[in-house]
């Protein structure tokens, strides 16, 4: 069984940490979760984080607000240490400071670029001469860091051989929608920054549908047995 260490970085109960928490854990309003929310947009369970082959997955609870890491809504996400979990007005913060910098040191980056409302929260509590005003640049409303700050997610393991055919489609099926605008798209004259590239219009609208088909595909992933 695992364990997990959340830390709350905004929110009524700001500053607790739960350390070593054994899985599964229970994220919502209620008491009986075992972490407590005291937020009106918390729903009464809220999320749930549960252990899965080393992995540790968080599966939103068909939530009234939804949840978020790193400022993006999910419902479903491999949990990285130093990824901010937002919940309602809410920011818990995952993995321990010995995981988050071990995980940083792993991709090559500070500290401060995994978790950064803490740093400038020790920062500020550590130095009185630092400019508050810094803290407009992030807070948990504008906070949005990278959904996957070491790049690509690792493909699932122990597939069955149907599954790993199926799987394969459905990135062929991506790379095909992906190929046709890359292939048929045309750069302007003077590439820079604010330069545009046109589109096939047929091109762009499959590019649209892939996008739907997309977010239609992790709607069904994350409730599998919903109908709808």
């Amino acid at each position: 069984m695992a364990s997990v260490t959340l830390s709350i970085l905004e929110g009524l109960e700001r500053g607790r940490v739960y350390d070593s928490l054994e899985t599964p854990v229970t994220i919502g309003r209620e008491e009986d979760n075992m972490v407590q929310l005291n937020d009106e947009r918390v729903s009464r369970v809220h999320a749930k984080l549960q252990e899965d082959r080393g992995q540790i997955i968080l599966t939103d609870l068909n939530s009234t607000n939804g949840s978020r890491v790193n400022g993006h809504p999910v419902q479903l996400r491999v949990l990285q240490p130093g990824d901010h979990l937002q919940i309602g007005r809410c920011t818990l913060l995952y993995g321990s400071e010995e995981q988050i910098s071990a995980h940083a040191t792993e991709l090559g980056v500070e500290v401060a670029a995994l978790s950064p409302l803490k740093h400038l929260a020790d920062q500020i509590a550590g130095d009185s001469s630092v400019d508050l005003r810094i803290a407009d640049d992030i807070t948990p409303e504008n906070l949005q860091l990278p959904l996957f700050p070491g790049g690509l997610p690792q493909l699932p393991h122990e597939l069955t051989p149907g599954d790993r055919a199926r799987f394969s489609d459905v990135l062929a099926y991506i790379h095909e929608r992906m190929r046709d605008v890359a292939f048929e798209s045309q750069e302007c004259e003077e590439p820079g920054p604010d330069a545009f590239v046109e589109v096939p219009w047929k091109h762009w609208q499959n590019l649209l549908l892939l996008e739907r088909d997309l977010s239609v595909y992790l709607r069904k992933v994350a409730n599998p047995d919903q109908h709808d």
